[in-house]
């Protein structure tokens, strides 16, 4: 019993010392979850009107740039696969890999090849473990992203579209990512990027006029100038988003466990007592025992 005893105690120590960590682990996400969900709220507007902006110029005018038209032959696809760098955070990233390889199989399907564009060490390491290939991978700051780490991705993407295909080009780019619904629910995302697929447009309400445009100095300057912007903003407010989504999924996951482990303890301490009393009651038998053995030697 005594052994017994020990290794309960043992197991409800170990228990309350990994509640410790997931506690903090889950007040942290707690506290960054707010100004993630401010940087979201911030950066979601501007990229609907930079979409809208390239979407007027691209409706208005009869200019056919190589971002906003589609090619008569579509044989490479790009994914860009946005995770976080950490763990802990539930299916956060598995969702986003699973996600990822639904579209690669339906490209592929399609007749198309794909290639891939890593974001975030889960990432990075699924592939790894693999042994697959990927054109160009980010890591460090999933949880906290900066608009540098963006623009480089945008280069990245924008240089492999112009390509030809000979050259190792793509033909069309896709972002997969987690979108930001609520403390509970997170969303996988698979939006189009390049070429331009129009996603936020409202119908108009009735009686509405369509506004006319004028371009200064031309169209297809004013595509050239809004473009990169456009794609910009897009892969930033989609690192925001991933990020306000892994520190919602990671607190989940993190309240999870500390109550698993609440529930270990509590389980743990009962069993513990019960061995306990078992030992006491044996104790107390065998002093019983002994002083009914002395007392019928003495007679």
């Amino acid at each position: 019993m005594g052994a017994q005893l020990r290794v309960y105690r043992s197991k409800i120590k170990s228990a309350q010392t990994t509640k410790k960590i997931t506690r903090a682990m889950e007040l942290i996400s707690a506290s960054r979850i707010q100004k993630a969900q401010t940087r979201v709220k911030q950066s979601t507007p501007y990229s609907q009107a930079i979409t809208r902006a390239v979407s007027a110029v691209a409706t208005y005018s009869n200019v056919e740039h190589p971002l906003t038209t589609e090619r008569e032959k579509l044989d490479t696809a790009a994914i860009v696969i946005f995770t976080s760098d950490r763990g802990l955070a539930g299916a956060f990233s598995s969702s986003i890999l699973k996600e990822a390889e639904s579209l690669a199989e339906l490209l592929r399907s399609e007749g198309k090849k794909v290639v891939y564009f890593l974001v975030g060490r889960k990432a990075v390491g699924y592939f790894s473990f693999r042994r697959r290939e990927s054109e160009k991978s980010w890591t460090g700051g999933t949880d906290q992203p900066v608009f540098e780490t963006a623009k480089e991705i945008a280069d990245a993407v924008v240089t492999a579209y112009n390509l030809d295909d000979e050259e190792g080009g793509v033909d069309e780019i896709h972002l997969v990512y987690n979108r930001f619904v609520s403390m509970v629910t997170q969303v996988p995302e698979v939006v189009r990027l390049l070429p331009l697929e129009i996603v936020e447009g409202e119908e108009p309400s009735t009686g509405e006029v369509f506004p006319l445009y004028e371009f200064e100095p031309d169209a297809e300057t004013v595509l050239d100038a809004l473009l990169p912007i456009y794609v910009e903003s897009r892969i930033f407010n989609a690192m925001l988003q991933s990020a306000a989504a892994e520190h919602a999924a990671r607190q989940k996951a993190m309240k999870s466990a500390s109550d698993n482990a609440d529930n270990l303890i509590r389980d743990y301490t009962r069993l513990a007592n019960n061995a306990r009393q078992s030992e006491i009651t044996q104790q107390i038998s065998e002093i019983v025992g002994g002083a009914d053995a002395l007392a019928s030697a003495k007679k």
